[in-house]
């Protein structure tokens, strides 16, 4: 409107056309038409799926984010599981890879608990069981420490054997230990005899490092029938060792022209280096009959007479 005139009506900006009701009738009556004639004649479906084409580029384009997070989320979940699994695998295999080294080891040492007691059964002469508790600490001796001792009825002297044969010999006896010097001691010496032949000899201890530890037969005859694989036995002509047990085979027989006698070197059967479970034979006089006094001896010569 321009200044200056008398003009009275309204300016564009606020001239009004229906009303707001009948705006929202004539809405509500289409909107009501539109639903009927959709559950009718679906006369809507394609509009919507053009639309939902159209849109689809939009919608995914938003989504990717939300996609991504979840993803994101859902594989550092299952990597942090599957650390999880590894690490208690692990543990898991730790754990029964312990108890199968204790089984078998549980096992081996029934198998020689069981050797021992069958052992124990065919000797003629008494045995107790022990156990040995460590290695001495002499270098230069080849001896262990069982845990028999005075109380236990151990003798100085007595025998020694474990599952495969003789073993060594008591030499020193405390109330609740005693010490077993083994064969391979360079101090030991014990008579046995070569099965194949009947002949008696001495092996000695060598714990020397290149025969790995075992004994030697000395002061044999250079042409004597010795031949590797010879069981040896004890002989029983000592009085501290019973006859016929096993205790070294024949490995190597080693002859030169410049000497006289042969050098043969032999395996204990007895395990030297780590064995666990040991018995102990009873002294040979526990079990031999008494000397007949002079008074007994005459009255025998007397019945004889």
């Amino acid at each position: 409107m321009p200044l200056g005139t008398l003009e009275r009506s309204a300016p564009p900006l606020f001239k009004q056309g229906p009303s707001a009701l009948s705006r929202l009738a004539a809405f509500s009556a289409l909107a009501l038409f539109l639903m009927v004639a959709d559950t009718r004649f679906q006369i809507t479906g394609p509009v919507r799926q053009a639309i939902g084409t159209v849109l689809y580029p939009v919608q995914w384009l938003m989504l990717q984010p939300v996609e991504w997070s979840r993803h994101g989320s859902g594989y550092f979940q299952s990597l942090q599981s599957a650390q999880a699994e590894a690490d208690a695998a692990a543990q898991k295999l730790v754990v029964v890879s312990q108890q199968a080294q204790q089984a078998e080891q549980l096992a081996q040492e029934n198998i020689r608990l069981r050797k021992l007691l069958e052992l124990r059964d065919r000797l003629d002469t008494p045995a107790q069981a022990a156990q040995v508790i460590y290695d001495t600490a002499d270098p230069f001796t080849r001896r262990v420490v069982i845990d028999q001792g005075q109380v236990h009825g151990v003798e100085q002297g007595v025998p020694v054997m474990d599952e495969g044969g003789v073993l060594g010999q008591v030499t020193r006896v405390f109330p609740l230990v005693s010490e077993v010097t083994l064969l391979v001691d360079r101090d030991q010496a014990i008579p046995v005899l070569n099965l194949r032949t009947g002949a008696r000899a001495v092996a000695y201890g060598d714990p020397t490092a290149e025969h790995g530890g075992g004994i030697e037969l000395r002061f044999i005859q250079a042409n004597a029938d010795v031949r590797e694989g010879d069981l040896l036995t004890t002989s029983g002509v000592d009085g501290v060792y019973p006859p016929g047990l096993p205790v070294a085979r024949v490995a190597h027989v080693e002859r030169r022209a410049d000497s006289a006698f042969a050098r043969i070197y032999c395996q204990p059967l007895a395990q030297v280096q780590g064995v666990r479970h040991v018995v102990v034979l009873k002294p040979l006089t526990d079990h031999l009959p008494p000397r007949p006094q002079p008074a007994q001896a005459e009255h025998g010569k007397r019945a004889r007479k």
